[in-house]
């Protein structure tokens, strides 16, 4: 599958992950949550950065119960519930964030 952003072709799975990783950039992430009739806020952002910056760390994107416990250690109790993180990524907060984020789909999601 192709998506066109700004004037480049990008590849990706037939679920909608990058197959270059290289690839990622706010405008890919914008444009693929468009696909799913979503606005990307600066409440999603939040959740797309702290995925990224533990894929930096770990080298796998995080699981949901993983991405709930991240969320509740750097964004508080509010934020690290998972009836929170279904409101910003209704599809699955592991597999859509990570998707936006232009990483791969986590470990164990089905």
């Amino acid at each position: 599958m192709q998506i066109e952003i700004n004037g480049k072709s990008v590849e990706t799975d037939e679920q909608g992950y990058l197959t270059n990783l290289n690839d990622w950039n706010e405008d890919l992430a914008n444009a693929l949550a468009e696909r799913d009739e979503l606005k990307l806020s600066e409440s999603h952002w939040e959740i797309i950065r702290m995925i990224r910056d533990f894929y930096e760390e770990n080298g796998t994107a995080p699981a949901m119960r993983a991405l709930t416990k991240l969320a509740k250690q750097n964004l508080g109790k509010d934020k690290g519930d998972s009836k929170y993180l279904y409101t910003l990524f209704p599809y699955g907060p592991g597999k859509q964030g990570s998707r936006y984020a232009g990483l791969p789909k986590p470990t164990g999601c089905v």
